[in-house]
Order: structure tokens, then C-alpha cells, then sequence
């Protein structure tokens, strides 16, 4: 079932796809020329930015953009990222960027990203970030800080 929920910008889209009560975020993302390496293939320093549009198009799904987060005085700073490599893309190649949540804690919460071609998987991936007070960069425990933000990032889970 597709929630009504579609953000269009320049090259991307977002819908947020509820399954077995978790919610999963697809961004469509062109690889840009500029985003090539000699080979002609997306260099391996991409998929982290990718990910990054693909985790904020998902919170701003879960009805608070990043920086109304940020704003809140909550930060999620990175704390470890993983990306494994399966099939190259190449310019002008249109990928969707499946993003999820994987678990969610009351000081860190963590994201799982699939990279697609089509049917196809070429990477996946992780990030896992703190949550943090934007003043002191101290951790918080966001289950405290904001029960409500913690129940929305729960209720996305993947089981």
C-alpha cells in the first residue's frame, strides 16, 4: 500500500511505502556526470551523499524535515558507515535509493540502504548516528528529549 505522500524535486521523488507495518523510502536519483570517475562509473564516494538524500527523504516522510530536527535541538551526527559495492552504475543510469530503519534506540538509530537499477541491487549499505543536543553535541536519549519523534522512528522500523 502507498501512503499519499510524493515529494517531486529536480531529479528525485520520495514515497513512503508502509509493508508488514514498516515503512521504506524510494528516492530516484540520475547519476550526474559529475559524479563519474574516468571509467565513467559513479565513483565510490557517491553513495554516502546518496544515502544522505535518501535518509532525509525519509525523515521528512515521517512528517518532520531535517532541519526542523535539527532546529528541535536534536542532531544525528554519523557514528559508522558501511557500503558494499555489487554492480557499477554509470551516467545518466536512474537508481532508486530504498531507505529504511533498521533499529532505533534511545541514543542512536539505524539506517539500511539499497542502491537499484531497475530490479537490479548495486550497493547496499548502512549508517548508524547518535542522537545528540545541537548545543553541547552531547548525547541525549530521545526516547526522553521527544517521546513522540522516538514513537515515529519505532513505528518505521523493519521487522
Amino acid at each position: 500500500m502507498i501512503i499519499n505522500s510524493l515529494f517531486r524535486f529536480e531529479n528525485k521523488f520520495s514515497v513512503l511505502i508502509r509493508g508488514n507495518s514498516a515503512m521504506k523510502c524510494e528516492s530516484k536519483i540520475v547519476a550526474r556526470y559529475a559524479e563519474t570517475d574516468q571509467m565513467g562509473i559513479v565513483h565510490h564516494s557517491v553513495y554516502p551523499i546518496w544515502f544522505e538524500v535518501g535518509r532525509t527523504d525519509f525523515i521528512k516522510l515521517t512528517g518532520m524535515s531535517y532541519t526542523e530536527l535539527e532546529e528541535s535541538g536534536v542532531m544525528l551526527p554519523l557514528a559508522s558507515l558501511e557500503c558494499k559495492y555489487i554492480l557499477p552504475i554509470k551516467y545518466e543510469d536512474e537508481v532508486i535509493i530504498e531507505t529504511t530503519i533498521v533499529s532505533v534506540k534511545a541514543a542512536k538509530i539505524e539506517f539500511h540502504y539499497r542502491v537499484l537499477r531497475g530490479n537490479q541491487v548495486c550497493s547496499e549499505g548502512g549508517t548508524v548516528h547518535a542522537f545528540v543536543y545541537s548545543k553541547t553535541f552531547r548525547p541525549i536519549n530521545i526516547k526522553k528529549i521527544n517521546p513522540s519523534l522516538y514513537e515515529k522512528f519505532c513505528a518505521a522500523v523493519a521487522k
